[in-house]
């Protein structure tokens, strides 16, 4: 197949469409970002950080599965409700949030992660398996997209992670997706104490 040099092709704004020209395409990522097109298996890059989180070590983790793996206390790959109930802890919720954390948590990624089809009590998350417990947009628990989920879950972070000023930093949230911010919030806590 052969690249065409027509202009049209690689235009950014259509006449006709004046939100094109309002909300112009970023045409720089390619000088920060190597290849920005392309998905980071281990990574959550941007524009400030483009090998991902600075002293993050994602040992060989998707970046969902880094997510997960600050919950794993004996790091055995499985996630238990009392381990969930431990990191909501160790990251600054309270009591109440965090047991109710730990219950709902397991009980909505268990079944998905587990390597049999045979529920467990336990309601453990295994790690490995996460990508199989996609949420919220596929759950359907409240409205077809899950949209509740995603408030609940964006609520708890802007509630751990904002600033003084009230503001949640964009280095905050990246850090929610490969697990960092976790680290960060469990360090600072303990050094608090």
């Amino acid at each position: 197949m052969e690249m065409s040099d027509d202009p049209v092709a690689l235009a950014t704004v259509a006449p006709m469409a004046p939100v094109t020209s309002e909300r112009p395409v970023w045409t720089d990522l390619e000088s920060s970002i190597p290849k920005p097109y392309m998905a980071r298996a281990m990574v959550a890059p941007d524009m400030e950080h483009p090998d991902g989180t600075p002293n993050h070590n994602p040992r060989g983790l998707s970046v969902l599965q880094q997510h997960v793996a600050f919950f794993d206390q004996d790091d055995n790959g499985i996630v238990y409700p009392w381990e969930t109930y431990i990191g909501l802890r160790e990251i600054g919720f309270n009591l109440l949030f965090a047991f109710l954390g730990g219950i709902v948590i397991n009980l909505v990624l268990s079944y998905p992660t587990l390597p049999s089809y045979i529920p467990s009590l336990w309601l453990p998350v295994y790690i490995d398996n996460i990508h199989k417990s996609k949420h919220p947009s596929d759950s359907g628990t409240y409205d077809t997209e899950g949209r509740i989920a995603n408030k609940f879950e964006w609520a708890a972070v802007y509630f751990i992670a904002k600033d003084e000023e009230g503001y949640l930093s964009k280095e905050a949230m990246r850090g929610v997706f490969d697990g960092s911010l976790f680290e960060n919030l469990s360090k600072n806590k303990k050094k608090m104490s």
